[in-house]
């Protein structure tokens, strides 16, 4: 399957915001490869791909409102309330599972399950041996549950210079106050740029 990239300026304010399966390549239970076509995979994939392309371009563009407006304090503020909103429509839209998870989380909320764990895991050790972040292709599975089979996949968001002011080493006073107050028990500081900040993930029922 053919390799894909979100636009760097929209992942990476996405990320100021925010394996298993070898990049793009399903994993797929025994049961469940018997039940579903590749080409039922591939188009699962392309809509994936489009509702977190439609995910990030809507971030992007209130978190850019916000930054202009108040600066990253206002930008916090607006990630906060209005990411989950974005979330929510999408889903309600689909009628699929869209969010976002990482290795360390700004919001307890979005932990990542043993699958989600595993695949951040590797997009990690990708650009540990040199791929950079904003071309780590997407990663998905088909699994079998007690309610049925489920399509889940995952794609990287890149840490951008600009996603710095919130999630680097350094962070300014006021960025840390409202960051503690938000966020009590944030863990997602101290990146640099090129890493992988966390993923954007969706689970539609087969």
């Amino acid at each position: 399957m053919n390799h894909w990239k979100l636009a760097p300026i929209a992942l990476g304010i996405a990320a100021l915001a925010a394996g298993c399966a070898n990049h793009d390549e399903a994993a797929t239970s025994d049961e469940a490869a018997t039940e579903v076509s590749e080409e039922e995979i591939e188009q699962r994939a392309a809509d994936s791909r489009e509702a977190i392309q439609q995910f990030a371009s809507t971030l992007q563009g209130e978190l850019m409102a916000a930054m202009e407006e108040g600066g990253p304090t206002e930008a916090i503020q607006v990630c906060n309330e209005v990411a989950p909103e974005i979330a929510a429509d999408i889903s309600a839209d689909t009628g699929w599972d869209v969010g976002r998870t990482s290795l360390k989380l700004r919001n307890p909320d979005n932990a990542p399950d043993e699958w989600e764990r595993a695949v951040l895991e590797g997009f990690d050790a990708e650009v540990a041996a040199g791929t950079p972040a904003d071309e780590i292709a997407p990663s998905h599975e088909v699994v079998q549950t007690d309610e049925g089979a489920r399509f889940r996949f995952m794609a990287a968001i890149p840490t951008g210079g600009e996603c710095l002011a919130c999630h680097g080493a350094e962070v300014d006073s006021d960025i840390k106050h409202a960051l503690e107050r938000l966020y009590p028990e944030d863990e997602a500081t101290g990146y640099e740029a090129g890493q992988v900040r966390g993923a954007f993930t969706i689970t539609q029922e087969m």
